[in-house]
């Protein structure tokens, strides 16, 4: 590194936080940048420092951890529950939490068809429907990343399934660890369905149809509706096969169900599993663990004959 680009790193990594937002980026060597980020590009970051501008190389940063504004709140606190994560979250409304989160939705491709997901953890968890799956050995994942202002989309072949559940169509995914080296992805938290309000305002991020990153909102219009035997968050925001296994969010930019169907020929009328559904569906993984030589675990057990119609011999 130049003698005096390691000056300014040294100077930097002195500079107290002052009262914009800031971030804070740990270097390879051990120095520390502070500032406020005002550009940022696939492979640089423009950090105001106070006195210049620093131009900071992507692949000397090993950590970056952003700061509150002075007088702004602190920043939410996560708390991991193992494979996921749960914080709480300032009220930001579609717009701000599509922003912030939405590079948190996949795209989920399997040979002729296409489905939605979202990411639990950086290191390459994702949570799908398990119809979007079922019987696939060949499973990819498309994220998306926000630079220079447009989205960049990197494809992940070989994604491997972990565990389906069949009867609450849920299923976990998971990138390879030698496909994530230099990739940082964004992770969504998961919400509370205690906190699941009719008329609360939702939204929903996914593929409908293949059209990748709509977006559609509404409210919920039921949070337990009954069908077969399970439990279902009603919404009035538009879901459409590619939508299935995506995240539907509160305006927190929580996690709150997964949607998973639709009333055909019936407008307004969508449904997502509820989120203590995914959660136990999580903490129970090894339970419903995917068998790769047989795709079609987990198992669909089929309802019984019905009895057949009794006849009178003396007719």
């Amino acid at each position: 590194m130049p003698r005096t680009t390691a000056l300014l790193f040294a100077c930097a990594a002195l500079l107290l936080g002052r009262s914009a937002a800031a971030d804070e980026f740990t270097l390879a060597d051990g120095k520390v940048v502070r500032g406020e980020v005002l550009k940022e590009t696939a492979d640089k970051v423009f950090v105001d420092i106070g006195f210049t501008v620093l131009e900071v190389p992507k692949a000397d940063v090993v950590g970056r951890a952003a700061e509150a504004a002075e007088g702004a709140a602190a920043p939410a606190q996560e708390e991991s529950r193992g494979l996921y994560a749960e914080a709480e979250l300032a009220d930001l409304g579609t717009k701000a939490a599509v922003e912030k989160y939405g590079e948190g939705v996949v795209l989920v491709k399997v040979p002729g068809a296409l489905g939605s997901g979202f990411i639990i953890r950086e290191d390459g968890y994702i949570i799908t429907n398990s119809h979007v799956v079922q019987g696939e050995i060949e499973v990819s994942v498309v994220i998306y990343h926000r630079a220079d202002g447009q989205f960049e989309k990197k494809n992940f072949d070989k994604v491997k399934v972990v565990a389906v559940n069949p009867f609450v169509d849920l299923a976990l995914l998971k990138i390879e660890p030698e496909d994530l080296k230099d990739v940082k992805l964004q992770k969504v938290y998961l919400g509370d369905i205690d906190e699941v309000d009719v008329g609360q305002q939702v939204f929903v991020v996914g593929a409908p149809q293949g059209m990748e990153r709509s977006v559609t909102e509404g409210i919920v219009s039921i949070k337990n509706r009954e069908n077969d035997g399970k439990v279902y968050i009603q919404i009035d925001a538009a879901v459409n096969p590619g939508n299935s296994g995506g995240p539907l969010f509160n305006s927190r930019g929580q996690v709150i169900g997964v949607n998973t169907w639709k009333r055909l020929f019936s407008e307004g009328l969508n449904f997502a599993i509820p989120v203590d559904y995914v959660k136990h569906f999580i903490e129970n993984r090894d339970a419903f663990a995917y068998d790769r030589d047989n795709p079609n675990s987990g198992y669909r057990y089929l309802p019984p004959p019905s009895r057949p119609k009794q006849t009178n011999p003396e007719e």
